[in-house]
């Protein structure tokens, strides 16, 4: 029997499939568009499950928005979901056991058990996208805090109330570090507003000076944000993935950051557990908790 079926909810796409104890995919990914209404992604969770929960030891769900600590329920949604979604009651979408997580929690953990923080019992992963997700594993066990909503990475990188966040605070960690933040230090050095993250990536390749002068500028707001949380957690290793760490000198990162930091060095890595990790890490943390 395959360890679990595997489900990633994401804002745009539903992706699911058969995972074993180690994290392997057997078979084919499955994906879907996410449905629009939280009724009817419930429905369609609900039929997906249908066809392979009496093949599954549990169902294993990883989902944006943060999740409570009995792993059963979404506390907070986020604005790529539609309404009600924290509403579902995913114990009830299967007769066996139904075991959810916050989708960069998960990836972390993928990460830890068989990525580039492996071996490692103190990482930190961040996931550059459109915002900027986290995860935090300290000794071994993902850091959760009192009601499962560590790991945020909403912290203030000024106070000078320039960039507006997407949680309404302004100059957020993720206001600078995400792909969004990346294209507004292009808008404010290039002076055009309608430049994108693609234009600055074809810049740089063409060794356009503007551009070259945002991405740099953006590392060094990544390296800061590492800094201080490096100060904080005093980790391993941080762990980078996303659409956007493909982009990302972890090598400059690592020497600017331990040229700086005030616990012991630490290293900094592209994430190698793939575009999957977060329905395989909640497969392998729901091995681990249920």
């Amino acid at each position: 029997m395959n360890s679990a079926l595997g489900i990633d909810i994401g804002g745009t796409k539903i992706s699911y499939a058969l995972i074993d104890n180690n994290g392997n995919v057997q078979g084919e990914i499955q994906k879907v568009s996410t449905p629009k209404t939280a009724r009817e992604i419930e429905a369609l969770l609900k039929n997906i499950i249908s066809k392979f929960e009496d093949n599954v030891e549990f169902i294993a769900i990883a989902t944006a928005g943060t999740v409570n600590n009995e792993n059963n329920k979404v506390i907070g949604s986020t604005a790529n979901l539609p309404k009600g979604y924290k509403e579902i009651d995913f114990s009830s979408l299967s007769l066996k056991k139904v075991f959810i997580e916050n989708d960069a929690n998960c990836a972390a953990w993928a990460e830890y058990r068989i990525g580039a923080s492996m071996g490692y019992k103190n990482s930190i992963m961040l996931t550059l996208g459109t915002g900027v997700g986290g995860g935090i594993i300290i000794n071994g066990k993902l850091l959760k805090g009192k009601s499962g909503g560590a790991g945020e990475m909403h912290f203030a990188m000024s106070r000078n109330q320039k960039r507006q966040c997407t949680c309404g605070a302004w100059d957020c960690f993720e206001a600078y570090a995400s792909g969004n933040g990346l294209r507004r230090t292009a808008v404010e050095i290039t002076k055009n507003e309608n430049i994108t993250t693609y234009d600055v990536v074809e810049g740089v390749e063409n060794s356009d000076e503007n551009c070259i002068k945002a991405l740099k500028t953006w590392e060094n707001d990544i390296a800061l944000g590492i800094l201080g949380l490096g100060n904080l957690f005093d980790p391993d290793c941080f762990v980078l993935s996303g659409s956007m760490e493909k982009f990302v000198d972890t090598e400059r990162i690592e020497q600017f950051v331990n040229s700086h930091i005030l616990t012991s060095p630490i290293k900094v890595f592209h994430a190698k557990a793939g575009n999957y990790a977060g329905m395989i890490g909640v497969v392998l943390l729901g091995n681990e908790l249920i």
